[in-house]
């Protein structure tokens, strides 16, 4: 399995990595990691994108490339591979957990493809972005931590998983769900790590050198003037402006925003998890499964939600669903392949409207069901699942199959 996780690894980089033109990464991330290499470590600070603190966390390996005299597009690789890597780890793990409770070759082959084969992990390197892959690994990782009892090792993942991207916030609830006790330290870890590595990245804009990328520490709640068909706000959307693309060309068919909503889904989506946490806090259920709520109510509610923006959801799900069911992980395979559908095969058959409608049908099924998982934890999965359920116990680990009765 280790040979068969390596060469997936391999197979995705040669697919998603061999260009990085005309993708977010030569636009955000590119200038700030050409001057870290260039030796200009403020520069950096201040060219940071939003994520800048996912660029610090991986910046010793930008320097790789200057061993063997490398370009821009050896930088891009070995900034993206680590978060491949972490994808590998947390596949070999669950693996290590599947054979302890007696899964079979078929379903251990599929968590390994989930982890490191996964089409949607191809977008995500391709449009630039593979810190979505990285924090995807990390909050999962938080989570389990959290319900195995290693809470400093929780905190430790959570915090790296906040300084990452700031959507990691959404696995603070979850693992407050997991910890069995003695909540104060891991958090406390969490909140030191996390700024640790925003400390820096807010130093250009107090000292008065204001920029996109100083601003990023603080851009989780900023408006975003982009509005895609996937997303549950867009028939909110109007056609009476036309809509251009960052080269100026006109988007057929796509909706303006209403003004009066740029400022509210980040704030809503990072605000809905204290009435989650508190809901399946109160219901017993899984704290797994509240953080695959979470994530997918991103997907739903953002509106610059991208293909790569599903990936953290299907981990979170892939990760519950493997420890669980004694079978492959078939939702989280249907998970990627309809995230495959709908958002890069729909548009070449939808109009926008059509797109956006099919979206609509998928994305409040699964946030129907997820909920209804959350606040009814428990048998009515036996009968929708079939036999194999694993007995969970309050740690978070699993043990033989029960009947389905």
């Amino acid at each position: 399995m280790l040979a068969c996780a390596a060469a997936g690894i391999a197979a995705i980089a040669y697919l998603g990595l061999s260009g990085f033109g005309w993708n977010d990464y030569e636009a955000e991330a590119q200038p700030a990691y050409n001057a870290l290499t260039g030796g200009h470590v403020w520069r950096f600070l201040t060219l940071a994108p939003s994520y800048g603190g996912s660029l610090e966390m991986r910046a010793p390996f930008a320097f790789l490339p200057s061993l063997w005299h490398g370009g821009e597009q050896a930088v891009y690789l070995a900034t993206s591979v680590p978060c491949q890597i972490a994808a590998g780890l947390l596949g070999l793990w669950l693996l290590t957990q599947m054979r302890g409770i007696g899964h079979g070759r078929l379903a251990r082959i599929a968590v390994v493809a989930v982890c490191v084969a996964n089409p949607i992990t191809v977008y995500a390197l391709q449009y630039g972005h593979p810190e979505e892959l990285l924090g995807a690994v990390l909050c999962v990782a938080a989570v389990l931590a959290a319900q195995r009892g290693h809470a400093n090792w929780s905190g430790v993942l959570l915090g790296l998983a906040i300084a990452n991207k700031e959507w990691g916030l959404l696995a603070i609830g979850p693992v407050l769900l997991a910890l069995p006790a003695g909540r104060r330290r891991p958090m406390t870890l969490a909140g030191a790590i996390a700024l640790a590595f925003y400390l820096p990245l807010m130093l250009p804009t107090l000292s008065g050198e204001s920029s996109f990328a100083s601003a990023g520490p603080v851009a989780a709640g900023a408006a975003s003037p982009i509005f895609q068909p996937w997303q549950l706000w867009w028939f909110l959307g109007t056609h009476a402006h036309l809509v251009h693309n960052n080269t100026g060309g006109v988007m057929v068919g796509y909706r303006a925003q209403p003004a009066w909503l740029p400022n509210i889904p980040h704030p809503l989506i990072i605000g809905l998890g204290v009435p989650v946490t508190a809901l399946a806090w109160r219901r017993g259920a899984d704290a797994m499964l509240a953080l695959a709520l979470l994530l997918a109510l991103r997907c739903a509610l953002d509106t610059l939600d991208i293909v790569y923006y599903v990936l953290p959801f299907i981990f979170a799900l892939l990760a519950w669903e493997t420890l669980r069911w004694k079978r492959p992980p078939l939702l989280a395979l249907s998970a990627s392949l309809i995230a495959w559908l709908l958002f890069e095969v729909a548009p070449a058959h939808l109009s926008p409207d059509g797109e956006a409608a099919a979206f609509a049908v998928v994305a409040v099924g699964t946030l129907l069901a997820l909920a209804i998982a959350v606040t009814k934890p428990g048998a009515q999965w036996r009968s929708l699942f079939g036999t194999g359920r694993l007995q969970q116990r309050p740690n978070g680990s699993t043990s033989a199959p029960i009947s389905a009765g």
